[in-house]
């Protein structure tokens, strides 16, 4: 009896990173096709010259798809004030 409480708690911890692991669904070969083809709406293009901007371009085009879903980085827009 007295091992048994230990070896619930050692399997809860195991446990809990694959559960919240698993809730990660992949994505589609569609979701990705029309997630670029956002992108490519919002001003990036993958076959630029320039390849020395790539990282602040994607990051331009994503900050761009966000604000036309509507969302922020951390979520989606609320409305409200703060005091």
């Amino acid at each position: 009896m007295k091992y048994l409480i230990p070896a619930i708690i050692i399997s809860a911890v195991f446990a809990v990173p694959v559960a919240s692991f698993a809730q990660n669904q992949p994505m589609t070969r569609a979701q990705v096709r029309a997630e670029l083809v956002q992108l490519e709406k919002a001003g990036y293009h993958p076959w630029a010259v320039n390849r020395s901007k790539y990282p602040t371009d994607i990051e331009a085009a994503e900050a761009r798809v966000a604000a036309q879903n509507g969302a922020t980085s951390y979520g989606p827009a609320v409305s409200g004030s703060s005091q």
